[in-house]
């Protein structure tokens, strides 16, 4: 965990507050580039071009609009997008708590760690609360001119800050109207024992990032001068309906 904290606050609910500072929980690694001129190598610039003047327009010409209509927008001025800005008031109010499976997936978004901050036993005795009673506190807060919602939960000792989407952000899997396929009980009962045998603790640490350690490998080539070989990717095609039951059958055998 990054030890400087990003932002600080309360946790709020009924007459308690407990302070808390907010850290990063997750850290993307990824590899960069850059984007370069293929004659000399020299690195591009971005710019904003006028589409009708054909040339770049400079920082202080820039304006921010919506567009109503084809062609037609509404100017918003830097001093209207402050007076819609939240303020920050250092709050995380919570408004409810629910049962932590309650959360679905789908609404988790980015995620951060809450440490403790003086108040040490207020903090221990909310995140062993929430933990005994495997309950989530649903939440709201301001934090550099936006408003969140999230989710509270505790984790081991520790407690976590989950942004949540808000139900307009989500797309009802009944709006995909997919077709469903009969399934017969032996097909089920053989791929629940397929599951079961594959089925061990979750230890992320046994994964490796596989697109990084590509892009690594191949810079590593490339440095010193080494011939690529361009691999053509696998085609995997799809198990026939009627060789199903046949498919699940052999999978279990290979891995009994």
């Amino acid at each position: 965990m990054e030890k400087r904290a990003i932002w600080k606050g309360y946790i709020n609910f009924g007459n308690v507050n407990v302070p808390v500072n907010l850290y990063a929980a997750i850290k993307e690694r990824r590899i960069q580039f850059h984007l370069l001129h293929k004659r000399d190598h020299v690195r591009l610039r971005q710019q904003m071009v006028c589409v009708f003047e054909k040339k770049p327009v400079p920082r202080e010409e820039q304006s921010k609009g919506f567009e109503v209509e084809e062609g037609k927008y509404i100017i918003v001025d830097p001093s209207e997008f402050e007076q819609s800005a939240f303020k920050d008031n250092r709050v995380i109010e919570i408004h409810e708590f629910i049962k932590t499976e309650q959360v679905d997936p789908l609404f988790l978004g980015r995620v951060f760690h809450l440490g403790p901050d003086v108040n040490l036993k207020g903090y221990s005795a909310l995140a062993l609360a929430l933990k005994e009673m495997d309950v989530a506190g649903i939440c709201t807060w301001s934090m550099r001119k936006r408003h969140y919602l999230g989710a509270l939960h505790a984790s081991g000792k520790m407690l976590r800050l989950h942004m949540l989407r808000y139900a307009d952000e989500v797309i009802p899997v009944k709006s995909l109207d997919l077709s469903e396929m009969p399934l017969a009980e032996k097909e089920v009962k053989i791929g629940i024992d397929l599951i079961n045998q594959l089925t061990v603790p979750f230890e992320p640490q046994t994964f490796e990032n596989d697109h990084q350690k590509r892009l690594q490998n191949l810079i590593d080539k490339k440095v010193h001068g080494e011939k690529i070989a361009i691999l053509r990717p696998k085609r995997v095609k799809p198990t026939a309906p009627g060789k199903l039951l046949w498919a699940l059958e052999a999978s279990l055998k290979k891995i009994a």
